[in-house]
């Protein structure tokens, strides 16, 4: 196992929830974390404080969807740093809405971020890990891709996409020794859950910093080991098994 030093690594939607917890705890661990975000004033606080704490931040305007936005970022980051380690898809939105509800403008919404985005990183990072001889991509999915609920319709679609995506591009990278890691997370005391579902039982679910170590965990293994999948689940999951 080793430390972060020296490593560039991109985290997508990293100005709050589960993407701050991942960015400040890589952070912690050494690593050199770029936040890309549309979020401006978050991601501006979330890199301010890695900062102050010694760390290493920087934000992005990233835009997952547009195309030659996320190329133009993803070509920053190679010119300034010479490198990208890893790459985080992180970002995600959702409607909880029914299906009879949901407008089609939504239904692109949620999957030009949650699907297209992650597409269009891992297309314009691959290329750039292959020419540096190895890297890691880490998806995050979710448990909405193994179950279903109602009212979140696009989201599992986009999810058991994401999924499905992140297993072929496994196929694809380590070819070009780059590790790819499916992150399957179940329920976090994050805005995307407590915005929407100020009722929700918190008892249910888990820290974001849990799952931002179990991150830590997997890009501090220096060995030609890969996790292709990992589920982290609050010990109270209702959603699992």
């Amino acid at each position: 196992m080793e430390n972060l030093n020296n490593r560039v690594i991109l985290v997508t939607g990293g100005a709050q929830g589960l993407g701050k917890a991942i960015c400040t705890t890589l952070a912690a661990a050494g690593a050199t974390i770029v936040i890309g975000d549309i979020q401006e004033n978050k991601a501006q606080e979330v890199t301010e404080a890695i900062n102050r704490d010694n760390g290493q931040a920087s934000f992005i305007r990233l835009d997952l969807g547009d195309e030659n936005n996320v190329e133009q970022v993803i070509n920053g980051i190679k010119n300034q740093f010479g490198k990208l380690d890893v790459l985080i898809n992180n970002a995600g939105i959702d409607f909880t809405k029914s299906i009879m509800e949901l407008s089609v403008s939504e239904w692109d919404s949620a999957m030009k971020v949650n699907l297209r985005g992650p597409f269009l990183t891992s297309k314009y990072t691959l290329p750039v890990m292959a020419e540096q001889g190895g890297g890691h991509i880490i998806n995050i999915i979710s448990t909405a891709s193994l179950r279903a609920w109602s009212e979140a319709s696009v989201y599992h679609a986009s999810k058991w996409g994401l999924r499905g995506f992140t297993q072929a591009l496994f196929t694809e990278a380590r070819r070009y020794n780059v590790k790819v890691t499916g992150l399957i997370a179940g329920g976090m005391k994050t805005p995307f859950l407590l915005d929407r579902f100020p009722d929700i039982d918190q008892s249910k679910l888990q820290e974001p910093e849990n799952v931002a170590n179990k991150i830590r965990y997997i890009l501090q293994d220096d060995t030609d080991t890969v996790v292709p999948e990992i589920m982290v689940l609050p010990l109270q999951e209702t959603s699992w098994p």
